[in-house]
Formats: structure tokens, sequence, C-alpha cells
């Protein structure tokens, strides 16, 4: 009796299947992505003259490796740090801010364009501490930039508001006055946020 051949398995298109598989795998799988503080840097500056700021203007945060505050040489807790930082911003102690509410305090800052918040910490502090000061200093900006805000649109949009409204394709209002207006609070409130190692 005459042996009988195998069948051959035609493995001609198993290249093929493996291809197709491998980029559907590719283009279906979600890759994360690590996000981090969203800063955007000030812009490098050629000048060649040493820009002298005064103490005064300059509200030193520290943050120690036991994650204790230590604001303008006085232990702080951080719930204050955004009040403080508020206060410091918006003093006005030169006279030429009119649209600053704060005590005009001599001995603190001039003007909020002048005004800038020192945040120093140590290598043994907590990421969640160093987080949590940074919000409180940004949140500090940006209730002042509400406030200014809501001077200028009479009590109608606070600045958030006024970004949303700015970033809508489908905003209906006058695009150029808004830019303005969110550029004359930025100037009026500049975020000068200085971080020491």
């Amino acid at each position: 009796m005459a042996k009988r051949a195998a069948p051959e398995v035609n493995a001609g298109s198993m290249a093929d299947i493996a291809f197709l598989l491998l980029i559907f795998f590719l283009v279906t799988t979600t890759i994360e992505t690590d996000t981090g503080i969203n800063r955007k840097l000030p812009p490098i500056e050629d000048s060649e003259e040493d820009v002298i700021i005064k103490q005064k203007n300059i509200f030193t945060v520290l943050l120690n490796g036991r994650d204790q505050l230590l604001v303008e040489d006085e232990l702080m807790e951080l719930k204050d740090i955004r009040k403080a930082a508020i206060e410091f911003l918006d003093n006005g102690g030169d006279g030429t801010c009119d649209y600053c509410r704060g005590k005009k305090d001599p001995t603190s800052s001039d003007n909020p364009d002048k005004a800038i918040i020192s945040l120093k910490n140590d290598r043994e502090t907590s990421y969640k501490m160093y987080i949590s000061v940074q919000n409180e200093l940004v949140a500090a900006y940006n209730e002042l930039r509400n406030r200014r805000a809501m001077q200028m649109t009479n009590g109608n949009k606070n600045f958030i508001e006024m970004q949303a409204d700015y970033d809508n394709v489908n905003w209906v209002g006058n695009k150029t006055k808004l830019k303005e207006q969110l550029d004359q609070i930025k100037l009026e409130y500049p975020q000068k946020l200085s971080e020491v190692q």
C-alpha cells in the first residue's frame, strides 16, 4: 500500500496576519504620558545690566525638609499663605497703583508690577507640600486677577470666565477688546514667581 503524503499547511499568509495584528494593537493601544506642572518660562533677555530689586519687593517663602513654612521670617500655616501673598502683592506702597486695595504700607511692596514672590525649598521637602504651596501662591495671583476683571467688567465676569470666552471659538463678543482687557490684567498683576533651590 502506498503512503499518502501529509497535506501541507499554507503558511504564506501568516506573515500578513501577524503584521495586521501588530498594526491593530499599535493603533488601538493608549500610552499614558506623564503630565507636569504647566509653567511658562520668561524669555531670555540679552541685557548686560544688573536689575536692582528692593528687598521690600521680595516676598520670601521658605519650605524646609519637614514641610514647615517660613514666610517673611515667620512660621505660617499653608492655609494662611494665600492671604499673606495677596496682602503683599496688592499693597501699592508707592501710591502709583490706583486699582490696588492694599494697606499702602511703605515697608511692603511698592506695586504689583514690582512685587516678586521667591519660593525656596529643601531637597527633603515632600512633593505634595511643594505643589500645595505653589498652588496657593498661584491662587493668590488668580484671585487678584479675578477681582480686577470684576472691576473692569462691572461685576459681570471674572478673569477665568474672560479667558474661557477668548478661547471659545463660537463666542460672539469682540475678541480684540477682550484680548486687550486680558493683557491689561496680566500687566497689572504679572505672575512673578521665582523658584530657588
